[in-house]
């Protein structure tokens, strides 16, 4: 990994509005032949799955990081993988990917639902803590322009990952007070906590609406999509090999050795201060607190 991405970490007042608000705007994200990269590769994907049944419906495919080079290339970004490890720190991998494709609908024929929602599904059922953790966040590059209202626009509510709960109109069409849209232009990206309220909207511009999503957690938690990209590791760089899921053993996504997080490794050497920063107020020389007893151990 080029160290000149060190340029795009995370910086005190990025991580200060992203911890308050629960997501960050990334402008020039790419720059405009990525762009044309991932365009190209999103429209093969969205031509080979469109049907007449859903021509002018929202179209969304998981799984697609193996689907081209330019897909691959994102996951490592340097734009904007030193603001992931900055946020979750580097036991990190890629969990989940997906493109969304929304072509432009009819106003006069739009029956359109409301889909506020926490990304994770049970996980929020069944952690018991409040405000619920984090555990990953979500990149969404914005291929096509949506820097107006009605083009599509993920809409969020502002500082709402610290809610467990969300009071939404009983009518499925209205918003809640406080929702609003997501407006960027072409090449940007947004960082979203995947515990921030957010939805979908209908787009009623004349342009499709086309934007690829990447999903990065711990390595602990297991893939929300079947992540077809083993095959992929040999043409990658360790880092690359980590953030698809690589790794030397079972227990490495619990008790990594350096084998198993390469990140790290590179950190030590390029940037000690994020290779040692605690996420919790613990320092990496020292290790976690252990029970002690007649059976102590680290398990």
């Amino acid at each position: 990994m080029n160290p000149a991405c060190l340029e795009h970490r995370l910086t005190a007042q990025e991580r200060e509005h992203f911890e308050a608000t629960g997501y960050l705007v990334i402008p020039d994200a790419l720059d405009p032949a990525m762009n044309a990269r991932l365009l190209a590769a999103v429209d093969r994907v969205d031509a080979r799955e469109r049907t007449d049944a859903n021509r002018q419906k929202l179209l969304s495919i998981t799984n697609i990081v193996h689907e081209d080079p330019a897909l691959v290339d994102l996951v490592t970004l340097p734009t904007a993988l030193p603001k992931v490890w900055g946020i979750l720190g580097w036991n990190i991998y890629l969990y989940h990917s997906h493109i969304d494709v929304t072509p432009p609908a009819d106003e006069q024929a739009l029956t359109w639902r409301v889909a506020w929602h926490q990304d994770s599904m049970r996980v929020n059922d069944e952690i018991e803590t409040h405000p619920r953790p984090r555990l990953s966040l979500k990149i969404g590059y914005y291929l096509t322009d949506a820097s107006e209202p009605d083009r599509g626009n993920t809409l969020v509510l502002s500082g709402s990952h610290l809610q467990d709960d969300l009071d939404c109109p009983a009518d499925g069409v209205s918003n809640p007070e406080g929702a609003e849209p997501l407006c960027v232009k072409a090449g940007t990206a947004v960082i979203i906590d995947r515990r921030i309220w957010h939805s979908r909207s209908p787009n009623l511009w004349n342009q499709t609406r086309k934007v690829v999503w990447l999903g990065y957690s711990y390595r602990w938690l297991r893939t929300k999509d079947a992540m077809t990209v083993s095959h992929l590791y040999p043409q990658l760089d360790p880092i690359g090999r980590q953030m698809l899921g690589d790794g030397l053993s079972a227990n490495g996504v619990y008790d990594p050795v350096d084998g198993d997080v390469p990140l790290r490794t590179w950190l030590r050497e390029h940037c000690p201060e994020d290779a040692s920063r605690s996420l919790h107020g613990r320092s990496e020389s020292r290790p976690p607190a252990m029970v002690r007893g007649k059976n102590s151990g680290r398990q």
